[in-house]
């Protein structure tokens, strides 16, 4: 029994996503199950995910991520322009690809690989910057602006795990995340898990989605579960449901059951 065990799950996320709301609602549903936090960088999804000596059971990372993994895409980040206060971009309350044409790009985006360095040649006044609003704001950088980029799809946040570490808990985690309720079932509908874009999150395609750049849309499957897409296509699915009989009780925080093979929090 869950009861008679050390439980925890352990939560890794990108720079930029925080899991603190989500991780306020764990802790006041499930008190008795430990939730650890760990921060790891884009590149590093599928090492902390496939490690056997690792302790992570799931990740919120951008997509694209590697098909072999189950994802459930959230919210879509808004893509914007850093540029210096003083510079003739900054005036504008939108950029366009015209305003584009005629000043240096240092990183085109999605994501730059290296988002402080590419930062550093902004303010030094060598060019601009495509990337995520919620790294420019993690970022914090005082001489420097964001402008939204006009037309950009923008960047697709995930909640990202393996089908070998699908158990009981892990299945909870994804029911607060997209919002269901501490007296709601599994077979009701999710709420929506937030966006910075609510309005267009439904229908707007995930950028990189196919891992193509072509925008294409990355089917999600009823109740909003969706495998990974990777670079050069993919096929969508839904999220895999454990098979390890009934979960714990909403609200009370006890686990009951034992959770299927692979729940590295529980070892």
């Amino acid at each position: 029994m869950l009861g008679c065990m050390t439980v925890a799950l352990t939560i890794a996320f990108v720079p930029g996503v925080s899991p603190a709301k989500w991780a306020r609602v764990w802790r006041d549903r499930f008190p008795s199950v430990e939730l650890r936090l760990r921060p790891v960088g884009q590149g590093d999804l599928v090492a902390v995910l496939c490690d056997e000596d690792d302790v992570v059971d799931m990740v919120f990372a951008r997509m694209p991520v590697p098909e072999d993994l189950r994802a459930i895409p959230l919210w879509t980040e808004t893509a914007v322009v850093a540029t210096p206060k003083d510079s003739d971009l900054a005036k504008a309350t939108e950029v366009t690809a015209a305003h584009l044409e005629t000043v240096q790009m240092i990183d085109a985006g999605p994501v730059p690989a290296d988002v402080d360095a590419a930062l550093d040649l902004v303010e030094a006044n060598v060019g601009v910057v495509v990337l995520p609003q919620s790294l420019f704001r993690k970022a914090s950088r005082k001489d420097l602006v964001a402008r939204p980029l006009a037309d950009a799809e923008g960047t697709r946040v995930a909640l990202v795990w393996r089908d070998e570490d699908s158990s009981e808990l892990t299945e909870e985690f994804i029911g607060v995340v997209r919002g269901r309720t501490a007296n709601s079932s599994r077979s009701q509908p999710d709420q929506p898990g937030g966006s910075e874009r609510p309005a267009d999150e439904p229908s707007r395609p995930a950028r990189g989605a196919s891992g193509s750049g072509n925008g294409s849309r990355s089917k999600e499957a009823p109740g909003g579960k969706a495998k990974a897409k990777s670079p050069g296509g993919g096929k969508s699915g839904a999220g895999k449901k454990s098979n390890t009989g009934k979960g714990p009780t909403p609200g009370r925080g006890k686990m009951r059951g034992k959770p299927s093979r692979g729940s590295k929090g529980n070892r």
